[in-house]
């Protein structure tokens, strides 16, 4: 269900190329990895589909991907599988 599901957005985006912000033509899907909770709570959705349009700069999910979200956090413990994950904390002097 998941694949397909990330199959129809591609389809909807062939025929749906108007940006939802601005209305011009162009939108394009990008893939991006989502973070939600931390520490032991911490679940990362990869390959996330996020409509972005070069004219506007603004960049968007649709309900179907929020919806398919909210389905992947519900489900984490039979969705998710546990990998090993390097963090690191920024640091910026400039900011004071």
């Amino acid at each position: 269900m998941l694949l397909a599901f990330f199959l129809d957005i591609e389809t909807i985006l062939m025929t749906e190329t108007r940006c939802d912000i601005c209305g011009r033509d162009g939108v394009q899907v990008r893939r991006v990895t989502r973070s939600y909770g931390k520490g032991k709570h911490l679940l990362v959705i990869e390959n996330v589909p996020i409509i972005s349009c070069p004219h506007c700069g603004e960049s968007y999910i649709t309900a179907e991907t929020m919806h398919e979200i909210a389905r992947i956090k519900l489900h984490r413990n039979s969705l998710a599988s546990e990998r090993p994950v390097a963090v690191a904390e920024f640091h910026c002097n400039e900011l004071g």
